[in-house]
């Protein structure tokens, strides 16, 4: 066990794209519901050595300086590579001196700050209000009490985005100089208010040449591109994410919020009072040989890495060739090798899923 994943559904405002498990915030709830995830914790850890740490929901940065410090004391329960990879995941109107000076009393390494974009119009869209100048003194206040690792989201495939929204996009992200960038082509939920309000999905084509636009851009700007939608400046790769695209197991604690242990991949309950009740998991799914082989490439084929076949073949005692159909896509160039490792090539990265069907 490496890594322990924690979900905080509260919300003070609801995005207008999101479909996470999610809700208002209300302290009556959010007393309570940090109170069951102390018990669920002490219930299930097992006190393994963990190497990354991540809360995420939600937005756990909209809690209360007390629910913060009772939160973060929870997480000393954790035994803790000295190390660690410590992500708390933030919104920009939450950040205050005495917030932030909390998360690094309390040694969170890694700040994951949901900004999206800067246009007025896809702000009004999603439902956000904040602007270059805020970010920029958030940020700054955050790197004055010593945070060195800051990763950014940003959003694109908005209907009513132009090209240049996103180059304009792109240029005052960089101008706030983060550590890392995830970049999300929108994708409309069945339970979003984008979908209630009929708000069209762009096109295939748009999307493409967007997506195209941000990996030259961070390439130039000296990004590693090192997952499908994720881009780090040399040694500020996501540990903890990497953790998923490996297939390597975690937990994951509160509403929601998945796992992989002991050959189990599970998801606890989405209904606030199931979970508060102690009704923990909704689904459980016991992994056959074949399934976990499937995980390691669906997972494993978004890293721009690959799949090292050395591994592999030590993990599942089969080749990878011999377990599914590589040769053809080799040789069609879908599929490339570098030594050990096997991978989708960065100009087909964009089609990966229709890649992956033809081997599974």
């Amino acid at each position: 066990m490496k890594s322990v994943y924690i979900h905080i559904p509260f919300c003070q405002k609801i995005c207008s794209y999101c479909d996470f498990c999610k809700m208002f915030y209300d302290s009556k709830w959010s007393k309570a519901y940090l109170k069951r995830l102390n018990e669920e914790i002490d219930n299930h850890y097992l006190g393994e050595e963990i190497r990354t740490l991540y809360i995420g929901g939600g937005t756990p940065s909209c809690l209360s300086l007390e629910e913060t410090e009772f939160l973060l004391k929870i997480t000393k329960k954790f035994s803790k590579m000295k190390n660690i990879e410590f992500t708390f995941e933030c919104n920009l109107e939450d950040l205050t001196l005495e917030k932030l000076k909390l998360l690094k009393f309390y040694n969170v390494t890694r700040l994951s700050i949901g900004i999206q974009s800067f246009q007025p119009h896809l702000l009004d869209l999603m439902g956000r209000k904040h602007d270059f100048k805020d970010a920029q003194a958030k940020i700054n206040l955050a790197r004055s009490l010593g945070f060195t690792n800051i990763s950014l989201d940003l959003m694109y495939g908005f209907y009513n985005q132009t090209i240049k929204d996103l180059k304009e996009d792109l240029k005052l992200f960089l101008k706030l100089n983060p550590e890392h960038l995830s970049t999300y082509s929108l994708k409309i939920g069945d339970h979003t208010l984008l979908k209630v309000n009929k708000i069209p999905e762009i096109d295939e084509d748009t999307d493409a040449k967007m997506y195209e636009i941000i990996c030259a851009y961070l390439k130039k700007h000296k990004f590693i591109h090192y997952e499908v939608s994720n881009f780090a400046k040399k040694g500020k790769e996501s540990i903890h994410n990497l953790v998923y695209w490996n297939n390597e197991e975690y937990y994951g604690f509160g509403l929601s919020a998945s796992g992989y242990i002991d050959n189990v991949r599970y998801t606890n309950v989405l209904n606030l009072k199931d979970y508060l009740n102690d009704d923990r998991k909704s689904e459980e799914i016991l992994l056959t040989t074949k399934d976990k082989m499937d995980y390691e490439l669906i997972l494993g084929l978004r890293k721009l890495q690959g799949i090292n076949v050395n591994k592999f073949k030590e993990k599942y005692e089969i080749a990878l060739e011999d377990a599914y159909p590589i040769k053809p896509l080799l040789k069609n160039k879908e599929l490339q090798q570098k030594k050990e490792y096997i991978f989708i090539p960065e100009d087909k990265i964009y089609i990966m899923n229709e890649i992956l069907l033809k081997m599974i």
